[in-house]
């Protein structure tokens, strides 16, 4: 069953949502977390969890590890620290749950790399 086939035609309840969340990969949840929190002008998450198979946290699948590049606005003012506060924040869940480890490399439109 595709993720389409679970949306269309269906209303959506408590149920579906919870299917769609279930049909969803860990990169998505992640994707769409951090586009919903900070409307980023551009973002990519990667995940790395191969580059870690035999190393703690590391399950058969994948989706443990993954890196984040995203440039956003609401970044502005704000230190290195407080955007991992802040993306730590949003992706709560995913962190006390399957994601092991998070790299993060947040920045503001036109700030250099």
């Amino acid at each position: 069953m595709t993720l389409r086939n679970l949306i269309v035609g269906a209303p959506l309840t408590k149920a579906g949502l919870l299917r769609i969340a279930a049909a969803m990969s860990t990169k998505d949840a992640i994707t769409n977390k951090l586009r919903e929190a900070f409307s980023p002008e551009s973002l990519d998450v990667v995940d790395e969890s191969h580059l870690h198979e035999g190393h703690a946290g590391h399950r058969p699948g994948g989706e443990t590890h993954f890196r984040v590049y995203i440039v956003s606005a609401a970044f502005k003012g704000k230190s290195r620290i407080e955007r991992h506060r802040m993306i730590n924040s949003a992706l709560a869940a995913e962190l006390a749950g399957s994601v092991h480890a998070l790299a993060i490399h947040a920045q503001v439109p036109g700030e250099p790399r």
